[in-house]
């Protein structure tokens, strides 16, 4: 049989009733959803910013739990979006078949995998505004331009649902992920700036770390929590929105193939 080609995205106003279809199974488990998603993250910036903070009297002119605190909020983003595209779609795509029984009513595939990508990034962003939460309580916030924050958590979210959407198209089984967390978001997580500023890595890897989404959205988030408005902020923007597109784009054409024999 002829592979699917590539075409033009085919999407609806259907989109928000899959969105909604998610939101409402999510909705029955929301409070451990979101302690889950909260606690991890919290652990991290108390732990280390208590216990290195100790070590790091400041960073950049600031507590070392403050500097933290804009790291912890993109860390713990993207892996509330990573966690949902890849377990949770994966599960309602090849175990549970529960796109292939909306792909019975008058959905495209393209509604479903534009759907599951506002759902996760949608997810990601309720956790983000929890963390942020936490981040104003303890009172490592500067200003209410911290809010601006959100929608940078909405973009970051939406640029790696994207991307963990690539793995789900490509994944044989549950095993497949953990390549995607060994090989690409783990030393990511350590380039970007999340738990120590970037310009302490070595040129080359400084260099690498320009290219990793995680980068630019610590670069946005951290200076608004600090209550001032981040350094080539539409660099960043665009460079987000671009991973998101691109790696969207990646994801449907993959899905596709895999889907639409």
């Amino acid at each position: 049989m002829n592979t699917p080609q590539p075409a033009p995205p085919r999407l609806s106003g259907r989109i928000a009733a899959v969105w909604r279809r998610n939101f409402l199974v999510w909705r029955k488990l929301a409070l451990p959803s979101i302690v889950g998603n909260l606690a991890d993250p919290v652990i991290y910036m108390l732990g280390l910013g208590y216990g290195l903070g100790m070590l790091v009297p400041e960073v950049g002119g600031q507590s070392y739990i403050a500097f933290l605190a804009g790291g912890t909020l993109c860390y713990s983003t993207m892996n509330a979006a990573t966690f949902e595209v890849l377990y949770s779609s994966f599960s309602r795509m090849h175990v549970q078949k529960t796109w292939d029984a909306i792909l019975n009513a008058p959905v495209s595939l393209d509604d479903i995998v534009a759907a599951e990508l506002l759902w996760a990034a949608s997810k990601a962003t309720m956790a983000g505004l929890a963390i942020l939460a936490v981040i104003a309580l303890f009172g490592y916030t500067a200003s209410p331009l911290a809010l601006a924050a959100l929608p940078v958590v909405f973009l970051t979210g939406l640029a790696f649902a994207a991307l963990g959407l690539i793995m789900t198209a490509l994944a044989p089984g549950y095993d497949f992920f953990t390549y995607y967390f060994t090989l690409f978001i783990t030393p990511m997580t350590l380039l970007s700036g999340v738990f120590f500023p970037r310009d302490q890595l070595p040129g080359g890897f400084q260099l690498l770390a320009e290219l990793l989404p995680l980068s630019h959205a610590v670069a946005l988030a951290r200076p608004l929590l600090q209550g001032h408005w981040p350094v080539h902020a539409a660099l960043h923007l665009v460079v987000l929105t671009a991973c998101a597109g691109i790696a969207f784009a990646v994801a449907r054409v993959l899905m596709r193939r895999r889907l639409l024999k």
